[in-house]
């Protein structure tokens, strides 16, 4: 295939994504409609199932988009740091950077469990921001003296109160006391035995 061909069924398939992305986060999932997205990627209906086998194989690929895009902000956000507890807090910081960007906690907290199921929202998690987490929870843990026992649950644990806080701070709470209390939480983590 030439090189030109791939670049054109590239920018394809991102307009497709893009346009799908703003859809599903200003109407959710459910009410848009496949003929709106092409629409708005400016291809046609043919275009669209060339690239996805259906509406929901492209809405899978928002999420991964997504996901990839909060995973890289807490990378370059948490390499900045001489310590793992400042790179946990920092990643933190930039989770919640990242969850605000619009429509974002809508499609990866509300939409994407109800349309793609849990286990493959979980899946694309622990192989995107889960991952850091985890990788940067044991380097906290082995440089404060904690046990490692337990790390696949307490990153789960710890995973989930920052989606829940993510969704919290979406509803209008204050996002300062979430950090306060991830900091809370982070702090806590080295003094914890199983």
């Amino acid at each position: 295939m030439a090189r030109n061909t791939r670049e054109r069924m590239e920018q394809t398939r991102q307009a497709l994504v893009a346009a799908a992305r703003a859809l599903f986060a200003e109407k959710g999932y459910a009410d848009t409609a496949t003929p709106d997205i092409v629409a708005a990627a400016g291809v046609t209906r043919g275009a669209l199932y060339h690239h996805f086998e259906d509406k929901k194989a492209l809405f899978q690929a928002v999420i991964e988009a997504e996901a990839e895009a909060v995973a890289a902000a807490i990378e370059a956000k948490s390499a900045q740091t001489a310590t793992a507890r400042e790179a946990l807090l920092l990643g933190a910081q930039a989770y919640f950077d990242a969850m605000g960007e619009p429509g974002r906690t809508r499609l990866m907290l509300l939409e994407a469990p109800a349309v793609l199921g849990i286990g493959a929202v979980a899946k694309i998690d622990s192989e995107k921001s889960e991952a850091r987490l985890k990788e940067g929870l044991k380097a906290y843990l082995e440089e404060a003296g904690g046990s490692l026992k337990g790390l696949d649950a307490l990153t789960a644990l710890l995973s989930s109160a920052f989606d829940r806080a993510a969704l919290e701070i979406h509803a209008g709470g204050r996002r300062i006391e979430y950090e306060i209390a991830i900091r809370t939480l982070v702090d806590g983590l080295p003094t914890t035995r199983p």
